[in-house]
């Protein structure tokens, strides 16, 4: 049987029940990886692990005991985890008048503190290996500012730019490389459930490439970071069809 560019590796993709990080599973499984489906929502990450015959976790990224206990579990069942990808966030679209403080601090918790949270946890058992790929999930908002999303989904997703920066530097040097992916307006449930079919095909029509992007897109592009790519590291790859160009 031939081997895939991930085989006897393993991966963690947090908020894996639907859209990018589903896409990013099932690409990791076909690519030969034991994939860990990790979600909040328990139920439809079942079903997805169940498809591609991948380990489901629950958790909530932004539960420090949950990380824990999803790393443990890992561990004992596979030895390692050779990659992580951040997927999990959170998007509302309330403007700065509307926004409340609750709701400021959800979109960073999940956003930013969960990506902390998974990285903080998983770099550890990286470490010890002296090898692991980590890819973080941010978006064209964290490189400018958020299509659909309100002013504290555009900070979580900078702060996220960041954060990848500081910690590729401290990594580089045990193996481990860290980057940024940055999506721009791309066909998911999320996108799907913010934005009406008009409005979307408004978007579409002013960029370069004139249509949204797709998960599986992403997923490649990804997969590139975590397969083909050793010598960058600190990097913020865009995927966004032309829309913003730096």
């Amino acid at each position: 049987m031939p081997q895939g560019k991930l085989t006897n590796k393993v991966a963690i993709i947090t908020g894996s029940a639907q859209g990018m990080g589903k896409a990013i599973a099932e690409m990791f499984v076909r690519e030969g990886a034991d994939v860990v489906v990790s979600d909040i929502n328990g139920k439809k990450a079942q079903l997805v692990a169940e498809s591609i015959d991948a380990m489901c976790i629950k958790m909530d990224v932004t539960n420090a005991k949950d990380v824990e206990i999803m790393v443990k579990k890992v561990v004992e069942r596979f030895g390692a985890i050779d990659i992580l990808v951040n997927n999990a966030g959170i998007m509302y679209p309330t403007r700065i008048d509307d926004l409340t403080k609750e709701e400021w601090d959800r979109v960073l918790d999940v956003n930013l503190n969960g990506t902390f949270l998974c990285t903080k946890v998983v770099l550890g058992i990286m470490k010890a290996k002296k090898y692991g790929r980590i890819v973080n999930i941010s978006s064209s908002a964290g490189r400018s500012v958020s299509t659909l999303g309100g002013a504290h989904y555009t900070a979580s997703k900078a702060a996220i730019l960041g954060f990848t920066r500081a910690v590729a530097k401290e990594a580089a040097p045990l193996g481990i490389t860290v980057n940024a992916v940055c999506p721009g307006l791309i066909d998911t449930e999320m996108v799907r459930q913010e934005c009406s079919a008009e409005r979307i095909n408004t978007y579409e029509t002013s960029f370069p490439i004139p249509r949204m992007g797709t998960p599986e897109e992403v997923a490649k592009l990804v997969l590139f970071l975590v397969a083909d790519a050793p010598y960058i590291t600190g990097a913020s790859i865009d995927i966004n069809g032309g829309d913003l160009m730096i």
